[in-house]
């Protein structure tokens, strides 16, 4: 769960992140940068209010809308916390999107729009190798033919 360090109603603010689930991506004690509201997309690493806690801050990765909001997704296999639990979150618990992680080691999270378009499009089992950088895997079974867990927590 995330530590806001966000003041004075800035777009942008600085997020700590604790726990697993985004274990691939993001490790206990990174910080990273959030640019509150701006524009999701799917693919798109994202802070939140959980639905059920909302005094509760989560950063996951968007996966794509669905009735009643975005799908959010772990990035750690083993970490089950997530839409599969609470289902869609609200657009209204969305507070922004994370740009960057800042501590340990800097590191991009948002590409552009149109490489993400092109990394959600893209059949990354023909490329894997390519895929792995930008964070791209194959969506899980149950989620619709065709969609792609992109760059974006």
């Amino acid at each position: 769960m995330p530590e806001s360090r966000r003041g004075g109603g800035a777009p942008f603010g600085v997020v700590d992140v604790a726990g697993p689930s985004m274990r691939r991506l993001l490790f206990d004690g990174d910080r990273v940068l959030v640019r509150y509201g701006a524009t999701l997309r799917p693919g798109a690493v994202a802070l939140f209010r959980h639905p059920f806690q909302q005094d509760l801050l989560v950063i996951k990765r968007a996966v794509g809308r669905r009735p009643g909001g975005w799908w959010m997704l772990s990035e750690n296999p083993l970490v089950r916390t997530d839409s599969r639990e609470y289902g869609a979150v609200p657009d209204d618990l969305v507070l922004g999107r994370v740009l960057l992680r800042l501590r340990p080691s800097p590191a991009w999270l948002a590409p552009a729009a149109g490489l993400e378009r092109v990394l959600g499009r893209r059949p990354w089992s023909a490329l894997p190798a390519v895929g792995a950088r930008f964070g791209v895997r194959p969506a899980e079974p149950g989620f619709g033919p065709g969609e792609r867990v992109s760059p974006g927590e």
